[in-house]
């Protein structure tokens, strides 16, 4: 039966980081480096340099990925960059970037977003369009994220965007790989919070002034605290469990069957609590405190250390999981080794 696996990934880090102790610093003691540590589960997080532009960065971990595989680009079929929108040029395809960068010439390439579940949806998204399409074989997704140049640390309401950091991530897919096969995906999204979250100036709606241009570069913004917040905590945990168990269910598995969770950097009770909720234990996943949240970077680089580390070995069921500003869920069902 046709299937789509994992041929590999890459990943791209900046050279600088910003400490726990940095954050607290930066928030004029409204955090403490310790509650930085403890409560937001940050140790340390990357910090882009002028030279780690997102095109860039994403270009970076693709030619890793490929130097790791061992694939050649002109293999490539298709490109589909999960690049966030801040980057080098508005306006510009950073899927087409990525392609010269890494001399894809046979691909053709198109950015998709779903904020930080795009790596997530992208998956499936490649899955999908390769067993529709007979000419698609590989698909490369790539892409950089750096969204922490617009926090304001002194914005209290953003505390749970403080761990926002910078880096790059890849992950190649290929038809009838013969492992780490992709079993089954689940996205789901909640409208009503579109606009409760994100840059607030610089756009259509609040254009750049003379005035306010200072301002909109720290502008990423709760724009409705209270409707996100209070919206959130009656669907945010239940659908996110709808996309492990319906993700599950395509697979042909059940939530004993997991024996890594992939998922994106949270708080850390969050963190637990999930992993507490699925009978997992720490050792069944890699939390993502020395890296902060690269977006939707994080799968790929969980993905990575936990291969490094042991945690995923042949056999291992990984359950990717991911959730967006906007809002929403994502859950990947992955078996790795041979298929």
């Amino acid at each position: 039966m046709d299937h789509v696996g994992i041929v590999g990934t890459g990943v791209y880090l900046p050279e600088t980081v910003m400490t726990a102790r940095e954050i607290s610093d930066a928030t004029e003691g409204a955090w403490s480096e310790e509650a930085v540590k403890e409560k937001l589960g940050i140790r340390q997080k990357y910090i882009a340099g002028p030279q780690d532009g997102t095109q860039e960065m994403g270009a970076r971990a693709a030619l890793k990925c490929l130097e790791k595989t061992g694939v050649d680009p002109l293999e490539i079929d298709l490109i589909l960059c999960m690049g966030e929108e801040w980057k080098e040029y508005p306006l510009t395809t950073s899927a087409l970037y990525i392609q010269d960068r890494i001399g894809a010439v046979n691909a053709w390439g198109i950015d998709v977003q779903n904020r930080c579940c795009t790596c997530v949806s992208a998956m499936k998204i490649a899955r999908d369009m390769i067993l529709a399409d007979d000419t698609i074989n590989t698909v490369l997704i790539a892409g950089g994220y750096r969204n922490g140049d617009f926090v304001d640390y002194r914005d209290n309401d953003m505390s749970m965007m403080y761990n926002l950091s910078s880096g790059g991530g890849a992950i190649l897919l290929r038809r009838n790989h013969g492992k780490n096969v992709l079993l089954g995906s689940r996205i789901l999204s909640d409208g009503s919070l579109s606009r409760t979250a994100g840059v607030e100036i610089g756009g259509i709606a609040h254009p750049f002034t003379p005035e306010n241009v200072e301002e909109g570069y720290r502008s990423l913004r709760l724009m409705d605290a209270k409707k996100m917040k209070d919206r959130l905590n009656v669907v945010s945990m239940p659908n996110w469990y709808r996309c492990i168990d319906e993700s599950l269910e395509q697979a042909g598995l059940q939530r004993k069957d997991i024996h890594y969770l992939d998922i994106l950097h949270i708080k850390r009770s969050g963190h637990l609590a999930m992993l507490a909720a699925l009978g997992l234990t720490e050792e069944n996943s890699v939390y993502l405190e020395d890296y902060g949240h690269i977006g939707q970077v994080d799968q790929i680089l969980s993905l990575e250390l936990a291969l490094e580390q042991g945690k995923v070995r042949d056999g291992s069921v990984i359950c990717m999981i991911a959730a967006g500003i906007g809002y929403v869920w994502a859950a990947n069902i992955v078996r790795w080794g041979e298929a």
